[in-house]
Order: C-alpha cells, then sequence, then structure tokens
C-alpha cells in the first residue's frame, strides 16, 4: 500500500532536476503541478519558472500543467509561458494523467510527473503508470506551520528513506542549483 504514495524520486525543487540527463533517458515530456511546486500557493509566475520552461522546452520536452486549479488560474500562471494545460483535473483520479499523456502524443514511460504533494500530486501519478518526482514544497521564508497531511506525509517519506528499492528509480537527476535560470530571464 505504501509504495503507491512513494515517489520515483525526491528533490529540493524543480530547479534541482536535471532535466537534461531525464532527456538523455528518453523521457520527452514533463508534467507539472503549480501551486507549491512551481510557485507559491496562488502566485504567478516568476522570471525564473518562465526560464525554466524556456529552458526544458529547448532541450526538446513537452510540458503540461495538470492542476486543480480553475482555467482562470491557470491561464494567469501562463501569462509568459507556452504550455499545454488541463484545469479543475480532479487529481489524484487517473483521467487527467493519462489524457495528458495523449495531449502530449507521448506514451506514459515517456512522461515524469512533477510535483509537490504525495496524497494527490504522487498518488494519481503512480496509479496511472507515470514515473514522478516529488519536490519540497514552497514555504514562505520563516513559515513554520503545516497541516496535518503535510505531517503524514513527513512520516510517509521517512519509511520512503529507509527503502532503497523505491529510491532513485530515475537515476541520478538531481543537480546544484546555479544562477542559469535566473540570469535567462
Amino acid at each position: 500500500m505504501l509504495k503507491t504514495l512513494y515517489p520515483y524520486e525526491y528533490v529540493e525543487s524543480v530547479f534541482s532536476i536535471d532535466y537534461d540527463k531525464l532527456y538523455e533517458n528518453g523521457y520527452r515530456g514533463l508534467i507539472f503541478d503549480i501551486d507549491n511546486t512551481l510557485v507559491h500557493h496562488g502566485d504567478d509566475s516568476t522570471p525564473e519558472v518562465d526560464a525554466l520552461f524556456r529552458t526544458i522546452q529547448g532541450i526538446g520536452f513537452q510540458t503540461l500543467l495538470l492542476s486543480n486549479n480553475d482555467e482562470e488560474r491557470i491561464r494567469r500562471f501562463l501569462k509568459n509561458i507556452d504550455s499545454l494545460y488541463i484545469c479543475d483535473a480532479e487529481k489524484p483520479k487517473t483521467t487527467n494523467y493519462l489524457k495528458a499523456v495523449e495531449m502530449m502524443g507521448l506514451e506514459k514511460s515517456e512522461v515524469v510527473f512533477i510535483g509537490d504533494q504525495i496524497f494527490t500530486d504522487i498518488l494519481g501519478a503512480n496509479k496511472s503508470g507515470i514515473a514522478n518526482i516529488l519536490v519540497q514544497f514552497i514555504r514562505f521564508p520563516g513559515e513554520t506551520r503545516i497541516g496535518k497531511r503535510r505531517q503524514l506525509e513527513k512520516l510517509i517519506l521517512a519509511f520512503y528513506k529507509r527503502s532503497k528499492r523505491f529510491r532513485h528509480r530515475l537515476g541520478d537527476i538531481t543537480k546544484e542549483w546555479t544562477a542559469a535560470f535566473t540570469q535567462a530571464a
């Protein structure tokens, strides 16, 4: 049961993923959650995120945003980003994960989902048979309060970290964050 909650990889942020290595490993599509994955909940995109999308699309990746948010919120986020999207996705239901893969014209084996929540993002991706990366959720500096779900996620991650069998299933895909994304903005 717990394995359906375990991510393939667990990294600090979307900026610590080595997208070149993912591409070399045959992945061609990236599905992203928005809130607390790319930006703080409800925020517009940032110049760094805009630059990240230009970089990964320049590598050759197709991108798609899969969000439980409404269309207005997603369109506002995409002001400076050219990407496919699915709003009101009802994650963790698998229907729109599979629709996302179909919209990109790819196979599930060519796609990676990137999100910040175990009980929506990772569970849905695992149930859909899609590789996934859990990122640490974005918090304001000094923010210490987290909800009950996040507390439960911490417990699940403690078990995950002890399980060598389920960790690093995508290989060595992390890198140190560099200023490259801020310079490209």
